[in-house]
Parts: structure tokens; C-alpha cells; sequence
């Protein structure tokens, strides 16, 4: 499948990669984010990417973009922002505006996006969450929720299109090895868990594997993740005790996981 792929987040990351991957196989691509200077890098030697600056907490700034550009084929809804602070510390404006870019700007790409590729009859709505959105860890609270809420309002959206010929995939990764997630294991090693980032060109390979299934509302993209879902699950203690080692000694910083 090919045509035009809105990728949101597309400045750095996992969305960039996403942009230049999906314009490498011939796509039609929009990349979107408020870092001008990180989507020109981007577009790089792509002529078939085009740039918008776009914050997509803004509702209206979303949906002038999708009429400016089209309904988009795919959806790609990288955008977010991860702060590690403890919960208690946290400035309210802050957690304020994690729900807003985090949470309400999927809520906005979708209502801006959705309606064209249902009236279409197809479509893939591709939204990343994060393995924080099951198993939190100290200094996630924020992100943490956000991204739950993320999962909740898809599946619900799952429910709401069911035979609609609109694929919509939420995937949950496991920290990500991006300029953000190093720049947190840089600063505070214990708080991003004392572990190396999966690559992200694994988190979109995972994602391409199932878009050529049928069904699976989630993606966990690799065993590691899957094993810390089904711990969670199945032996909370157990996963606890073990959050409780690696995060231990942790020291506040703030970055981006994706």
C-alpha cells in the first residue's frame, strides 16, 4: 500500500525515521512538528516529503492541515513528550501540558484524520503509546497516564469502526534508543532503568509486521516487552521488586522517550 502518510513527531526519532522510511518506499509524505529545523533535516534529499510546523495540541492548527494536505492513507502519530519528574514535584502546567500534546493531540489527529478514511472505507491510524502505559515506573507519572489514556480512547475507537476497513494499531514500546532516550540514560541512568534503547528501525519493522495481519489493536515490538506486559499482569510483585531495583538512587531530569 502507498500514497500520502501524515507522520506527526517528525522532527527527530521515531517519527523521522518513520517520514523517511515511508518516503523512501514512495509514499507521499507530510511530516509534521513545531522543530522547523529538525523537519528540514528530515526532508532531507526526500522531494516527496513536504514540511508543515504544526503543534498538535492545537485542535484547529490539526484540522487546517489535514484540509490543506488530504485525508491521509497513513497515519503515523509520533508526537509526544515524556518529562521524568516525580509526581509529586511536578509543576501542574507541566502535567497540564503532557495531557495536552500526549493525550489530547492524538484525540485531535485522529478527529482531523479518522472521518476522511472511514468515509474512504480504508486507512491505517498508527499511534504510539508506550510500555509506560502498562507497567509505570517512577518519575512516568505524567507520560505514564497520558499514554494510558491513549490506549483507552483507541480501543474504544476499535469498538466505535469495527469492519470500517480502517487498521488503527497502538504501539507500545520499550525504551527506544532516540537522542531523547539517551540524552535521560546520559543524565539519570537508574531513571530510564539502567538499560540500552531498543533500535527504532525495530519498533517500525514490528509495526509493518502488523499491518499485514488482520486484527491486534496493540504492537509490542519485541520478546522483552512482551515478557514485562505478561509480568505485569501475571506477577505485579514480582514487577515491582524489580522496577524497585533498577530505578533506584534515581536523579530528576526531563526528557523525551520517543
Amino acid at each position: 500500500m502507498s500514497g500520502t502518510a501524515l507522520v506527526t513527531g517528525a522532527a527527530s526519532g521515531l517519527g523521522a525515521l518513520a517520514a523517511q522510511r515511508l518516503a523512501a518506499a514512495g509514499w507521499d509524505v507530510v511530516a509534521a512538528d513545531v522543530d522547523e529545523k529538525g523537519l528540514a533535516r528530515t526532508a532531507l534529499r526526500s522531494p516527496n516529503t513536504r514540511t508543515r510546523s504544526c503543534d498538535v495540541s492545537d485542535a484547529g492548527a490539526v484540522a487546517d492541515l489535514v484540509a490543506e494536505t488530504g485525508t491521509p492513507h497513513r497515519v503515523v502519530h509520533a508526537a509526544a513528550i515524556g518529562p521524568l519528574v516525580r509526581a509529586l514535584e511536578h509543576p501542574l502546567d507541566e502535567v497540564e501540558r503532557v495531557m495536552r500534546i500526549d493525550y489530547l493531540g492524538t484525540v485531535n489527529v485522529v478527529r482531523a484524520a479518522l472521518p476522511g478514511m472511514l468515509e474512504r472505507g480504508r486507512g491505517e491510524l498508527i499511534l504510539f503509546s508506550s510500555l509506560a502505559s502498562w507497567v509505570p515506573t517512577p518519575k512516568s507519572s505524567a507520560y505514564a497516564a497520558a499514554k494510558a489514556a491513549v490506549n483507552a480512547y483507541a480501543e474504544t475507537l476499535l469498538r466505535e469502526h469495527a469492519g470500517s476497513g480502517v487498521r488503527i494499531r497502538v504501539v507500545c514500546p520499550r525504551q527506544v534508543d532516540t537522542p531523547g532516550f539517551r540524552e535521560a540514560a546520559a543524565a539519570d541512568p537508574a531513571a530510564t532503568g539502567n538499560m540500552k534503547g531498543m533500535p527504532p528501525g525495530a519498533v517500525l519493522d514490528a509495526v509493518d509486521r502488523s499491518l499485514t495481519r488482520r486484527g491486534g489493536l496493540y504492537v509490542f515490538p519485541d520478546r522483552l516487552t512482551r515478557a514485562t506486559v505478561l509480568a505485569q499482569r501475571y506477577a505485579p510483585g514480582l514487577m515491582s521488586r524489580m522496577l524497585a531495583k533498577v530505578t533506584t538512587g534515581a536523579r530528576e531530569t526531563a526528557a523525551t522517550p520517543c
